[in-house]
């Protein structure tokens, strides 16, 4: 089984009118200002999975600042995955900021969806009040056992639309303050784990946390692949596309170019969500 982890789908309400939403919402005006920035509806998603032979996918939404969107959208998320329960598993997104955070994330659990993400702080970075904010929304899914997807970038390199000014010392705070939360880091965790090569606590501190390769192609040589099994292990890398930022097909490629065992490939691709999502 192929499960991508890490995929963006948008009610018509917003794929037909993105520009409404711009003056209220910067983030999201800064992720899809350009007309390159494709926004999918959940069938344009099952379309592109039938293509690339994915199974299954991890939807979610934007993190919007407001509650009323943040709700429609995870409305849409819901009822995707209602339409097409075999195909779909779908996470609550919002702002973490919104004092409504934890209300929405025990609102869409009991609606059925297996978790939160991908919640991002694209102009705070993860400071402190970040931590403050997330606390309800960590325990509520620990509460639950499931897992939290949380955006994460390279704090160094070129910048580009969506790179938030987290540090790696923010990400591994983050970490810190909630252990037994099973988290998700996209984007490499802005490549922490390569921090496993310390003697002491850091690999007791990331035993809990998966990354993500959304966006690897855009972001790092297809190397990361390797080092992150030798650091973190095969079983802690979940494969997630951004899509519609790329297909499935580009990361097969640099996954195959990698010389993996089949055994580290299917971990990979399916086996380490799996058990993650307790499929």
């Amino acid at each position: 089984m192929i499960i991508d982890f890490h995929t963006h789908i948008f009610p018509a309400r917003v794929r037909e009118n993105r520009e409404s939403f711009f003056s209220k919402e910067p983030a999201f005006k800064i992720l899809y200002t350009s007309p390159k920035s494709k926004l999918v509806s959940a069938e344009t998603l099952i379309n592109v999975m039938d293509e690339s032979r994915v199974d299954k996918s991890v939807i979610f939404g934007f993190p919007w600042e407001n509650d009323e969107l943040s709700r429609m959208h995870n409305d849409y998320i819901i009822e995707s995955v209602l339409k097409y329960p075999d195909r779909f598993i779908g996470f609550a997104c919002f702002d973490p900021f919104n004092m409504k955070a934890g209300e929405e994330t025990a609102r869409c659990i009991e609606a059925g969806l297996k978790g939160a993400g991908e919640l991002a702080f694209y102009q705070s970075g993860i400071d402190e009040e970040s931590l403050q904010r997330l606390t309800p929304v960590m325990e509520i899914c620990r509460g639950k056992d499931l897992p939290v997807l949380i955006h994460t970038n390279e704090p160094i390199g070129h910048k580009y639309p969506g790179k938030t000014p987290n540090t790696l010392i923010q990400i591994y705070n983050l970490i810190k303050q909630f252990p037994d939360n099973k988290i998700v880091l996209a984007h490499w965790g802005g490549a922490i784990f390569l921090y496993n090569l310390l003697k002491k606590e850091v690999k007791e501190t990331l035993k809990n946390v998966y990354f993500d390769t959304a966006a690897s192609p855009f972001l790092f040589d297809p190397e990361i692949y390797g080092y992150a099994k030798t650091l973190a292990g095969a079983d802690k890398i979940l494969f997630g596309s951004d899509f519609p930022l790329l297909k499935p097909e580009r990361y097969f490629e640099e996954i195959k170019s990698a010389g993996f065992e089949n055994e580290d490939v299917e971990k990979i691709l399916g086996l380490n969500a799996e058990t993650l999502l307790k499929l």
